[in-house]
């Protein structure tokens, strides 16, 4: 909203309203402005729990120091989505379809979350929504994401198209410390296409038709058909991850910012011509609006983090669990990085593996010995090591360089290939 405003005064010549034009500014205000939310506001927002006593019900579990947080105020993902969608409205453009793909997400994901707590805390009910609405919810979620990203006509990518007719670009070649200048002649083409990233490969772009290649020519009007399947999976499966990483104090809040952080990169260089050309990745335009976007997620994760550290004062609940992993999924969908989700969001992914293999494991060996064996000491696996006699501070810090390894990794894919 505001950014309209300023562009209003700008036409005005009002002195510095024109640097609201600048993606880095209004990013870093929707930052600072999440980090006041979530930090100033969310004490009040505490308090309103305490007093509607919105307590967290623990179940023993046989773990250190777990039943002392009984009680604990839950729903605090209130104050991250808030801390999310505020900056958003004020700062970004909202005629551009990847932040209303991102703000509708994120409410659509905090409802199904909310409803769930509601559940737990007012209807005194553990188990919460049932699975099968749960997941019903995250699925009407990633067909939302896929039909807006498959048939929206300002979802496109734009590639470097040979033409003789357009301006000169010069590029140098060194061969035997002699440099031999070359022109060469290109335009950028916009085109509607499923293509996505594949990292660590030199050519690293895959249509999704090609999975389909096997209809020949009419593969690519039909690729929706694997396209939608695929968003409704991957934002189906990262929302569960970050909800079942949301275990101990501090976890998935510091996971999630560290992955927003990466996510803050790809949508810059993706939206930027000039990034994109020197990369040679693919340049997507008006993704560089979704670093307003990811900074304010950031922020929010950041100052949750604030009262959700250890000890922590306040959970954020499914209404903050499914939202975060949800927005991670639909994000990277937007910037075509979603296959790279197993690298950035690697605690993500161990976790749910840990859960997924304990579970197989147990019922395997059920039926075959009568018994059931178990891999980890308990699953998911930072209760593992909880059960090792670690202190879950150590193991959430220990996690988070994990996390930022990952990171890092992930960043470096730009040019290792």
């Amino acid at each position: 909203m505001l950014y309209y405003l300023f562009e209003y005064l700008n036409q005005l010549d009002i002195p510095g309203a024109g640097v609201f034009k600048y993606i880095s500014f209004r990013a870093a205000s929707a930052l600072i402005l999440s980090l006041i939310i979530s930090m100033i506001f969310g004490k009040r927002i505490i308090r309103m729990l305490h007093k509607k006593q919105v307590g967290e019900s623990i179940r023993d579990l046989g773990l250190e120091g777990q039943l002392e947080k009984k009680g604990t105020p839950t729903m605090g993902g209130l104050i991250i989505l808030a801390a999310i969608i505020i900056p958003s409205l004020l700062f970004a453009k909202l005629n551009n379809i990847y932040i209303i793909l991102m703000i509708v997400s994120t409410i659509m994901l905090g409802l199904i979350g909310f409803v769930d707590d509601y559940i737990k805390v007012f209807k005194k009910n553990k188990d919460g929504l049932a699975g099968k609405f749960k997941v019903a919810g995250q699925f009407s979620v990633g067909l939302f994401a896929a039909i807006t990203l498959y048939f929206h006509p300002d979802v496109v990518v734009k590639k470097k198209m040979y033409s003789e007719t357009a301006p000169a670009h010069v590029t140098i070649e060194i061969e035997n410390d002699v440099e031999k200048k070359k022109v060469e002649h290109y335009n950028w083409e916009e085109i509607k296409s499923t293509v996505t990233t594949i990292p660590f490969f030199k050519n690293n772009e895959f249509d999704y038709s090609k999975l389909l290649s096997f209809i020949g020519e009419k593969a690519v009007s039909y690729s929706w058909f694997i396209f939608i399947p695929i968003v409704i999976f991957i934002v189906t499966a990262v929302s569960n991850g970050a909800n079942i990483t949301d275990g101990i104090d501090g976890l998935a809040t510091g996971t999630s910012a560290i992955i927003g952080a990466v996510l803050a990169v790809f949508a810059y260089v993706s939206g930027n011509t000039i990034f994109a050309d020197y990369l040679n990745i693919m340049y997507i335009p008006n993704t560089g609006e979704l670093v307003i976007f990811i900074s304010a997620f950031v922020g929010a994760c950041v100052g949750f983090l604030w009262y959700n550290s250890y000890p922590a004062q306040v959970f954020m609940g499914d209404t903050g669990s499914l939202a975060l992993g949800g927005i991670i999924a639909v994000f990277s969908l937007a910037v075509r990085k979603e296959l790279l989700i197993p690298v950035f969001c690697g605690i993500f992914l161990i976790e749910n593996l840990s859960v997924m293999m304990q579970v197989s494991y147990f019922k395997y060996t059920k039926r075959k010995y009568g018994e059931g064996r178990r891999i980890f000491k308990m699953s998911p696996l930072h209760h593992h090591f909880q059960k090792l006699g670690y202190h879950e501070a150590k193991i959430v810090s220990r996690f988070w360089i994990v996390g930022i390894m990952l990171a890092i990794l992930s960043i470096v894919t730009l040019k290792l290939r």
